[in-house]
């Protein structure tokens, strides 16, 4: 007999492995996403799950990826430095196979309209919830139901938010002082290889990035979508917003690490005199 498991991470789909593949539902969004695995799959990435087949209406049949992936709080291998590292490795892997496609790739027909300027395809939700771990190392990403065609700071924003995590300490999904989130940061982004640029409007752009986010919960809820309606009901949508006063609030420090010195902030425990902030665990 094959074996069947439903599979738990993301909150919006129900997912179904069976044997070696994954039954995952279906959108108008779908083909484009299955034009990006395919992409994925000829240039030889294998970090993502090839699409098997699409004749079921309403479903597809992907590869499953074995490992774990964590869910909220992260567990202790999602919040490891490693984890961290090979997270932004992984990412920057995976916007380099997309660079190419992303020239000829369509504009329209995504779940989440393309964002300007186009140099990858964003992965749109690079989070410990969508990759999968071979103990502390990020080892594949899966759920490409919000890629679009955009900047590589626009993912890379968002990614940077949830593995750091870049959290206000209210928020029971994330940990650190301030000042190790910093460190973080710095290490990610240094891993990923941002550039300076990239790096000078990385503060602005993750604010931006978590209130897209608020309005395309509010937007998917008002068209009917029963997940994102019960995220609004939980109080998702004012967590964002609390991260993005509080990343746009300690914009010197995150700025700082991003930008001073190798090995600036790197010890975790500093907690740097007018800058200290208890953290939530």
């Amino acid at each position: 007999m094959v074996e069947r498991e439903i599979l738990t991470g993301g909150g919006v789909n129900e997912v179904v492995r069976i044997g070696d593949t994954v039954r995952r539902p279906t959108g108008p969004w779908s083909t484009r996403v299955h034009d990006l695995l395919r992409q994925l799959a000829a240039q030889g990435f294998t970090a993502a799950p090839r699409v098997r087949d699409t004749s079921e209406p309403g479903f597809e049949l992907l590869d499953f990826l074995p490992g774990e992936v964590s869910n909220y709080p992260p567990s202790p291998a999602a919040a490891s430095i490693e984890a961290l590292e090979s997270a932004a490795v992984l990412l920057r892997a995976y916007h380099d196979a997309t660079a190419e496609y992303a020239r000829r790739a369509p504009r329209d027909g995504w779940q989440v309209a393309a964002t300007e300027p186009v140099e990858v395809i964003c992965h749109g939700d690079y989070a410990p919830h969508n990759c999968v771990l071979d103990g502390n190392r990020v080892v594949g990403i899966i759920d490409f139901d919000h890629a679009q065609p955009g900047p590589r700071i626009w993912d890379v924003a968002y990614a940077a938010y949830r593995w750091v995590p870049m959290t206000a300490p209210g928020n029971t999904d994330g940990f650190g002082t301030t000042e190790e989130q910093a460190a973080r940061l710095r290490t990610f982004c240094d891993r990923y290889g941002l550039d300076d640029t990239a790096r000078a409007d990385l503060v602005d752009v993750t604010v931006a990035r978590l209130h897209a986010l608020v309005e395309f919960m509010h937007a998917q809820a008002a068209a009917g979508n029963a997940a994102f309606a019960g995220h609004l009901a939980d109080g998702h949508h004012i967590q964002y917003l609390n991260d993005a006063r509080y990343v746009r609030a300690h914009r010197l420090v995150f700025e700082r690490a991003l930008h001073g010195r190798p090995g600036d902030l790197r010890d975790e425990g500093r907690r740097p005199g007018d800058d200290r902030r208890s953290g939530h665990h």
